[in-house]
């Protein structure tokens, strides 16, 4: 997820569109999809919505990571901008296109399951157990990503991440979002991977902040860039 090329930043865009677009049908799309097959079972629900991210994920990266670095995510743009990978200006730019393609996403899964466009999430998700939840998952995904990345060791990302985010549905009670455009993405959704909008800024200081944090810890634990091995 580092920035190895330089596509013009217009391709760049793109890929950051269409790669959180894709990575938020699969979300939405599989939550809605295991809230039909398995309506009274929960724990299947979240199984099956975890494989299908974590297997989407994975692949997105590998697809989009040369063009854009493959962030997907604005706290992921952010970190990158604070170790010098982006100016201000694109990070303004990734996060819009994040949070856009997100909800673009969002309407793609709703309108596959014959579901209207947008349909706000009225599942509320407010509490400081799921704020300190979407703390803890950030920072986990942050440090997943640049320890790796800064170790010299790029090409393992898209399985660390994959599998980290599938592994934190499951031990975080917030199911882990640790990513401001999903936010935003599955308010429009009413389903199994929804949030409801106004639960939604608990979530994004928490992202933020977690992702501060593990700046912080990631400059401690690898001080210096190593080159890919």
């Amino acid at each position: 997820m580092t920035k190895t090329s330089q596509p013009s930043l217009s391709v760049r865009l793109l890929a950051e569109g269409i790669g959180t677009a894709f990575l938020v049908a699969v979300v939405v799309g599989s939550g809605i999809m295991a809230q039909r097959l398995s309506p009274n079972d929960v724990g299947l629900q979240l199984l099956a919505n975890a494989a299908a991210t974590t297997g989407g994920l994975i692949a997105l990266i590998l697809a989009l990571e040369p063009v854009s670095g493959a962030h997907f995510n604005p706290v992921v743009s952010l970190v990158t901008r604070l170790f010098g990978g982006l100016t201000n200006r694109e990070l303004v730019l990734y996060s819009i296109v994040q949070i856009v393609g997100g909800c673009v996403g969002a309407m793609i899964a709703n309108i596959m399951f014959e579901l209207d466009a947008v349909n706000w999430s009225t599942k509320d998700r407010s509490s400081g157990a799921l704020w300190f939840s979407e703390l803890i998952a950030t920072i986990g995904l942050i440090l997943v990503i640049f320890c790796i990345v800064r170790s010299g060791r790029v090409s393992a990302v898209p399985y660390a991440v994959g599998v980290w985010i599938g592994g934190a549905y499951w031990f975080t009670s917030s199911t882990s979002f640790a990513n401001p455009a999903v936010d935003f993405a599955r308010s429009m959704s009413d389903t199994f991977a929804g949030i409801k909008p106004s639960s939604i800024p608990g979530f994004l200081i928490a992202q933020f902040v977690g992702g501060v944090i593990a700046f912080f810890l990631v400059k401690t634990l690898y001080p210096f860039a190593k080159e890919e091995n």
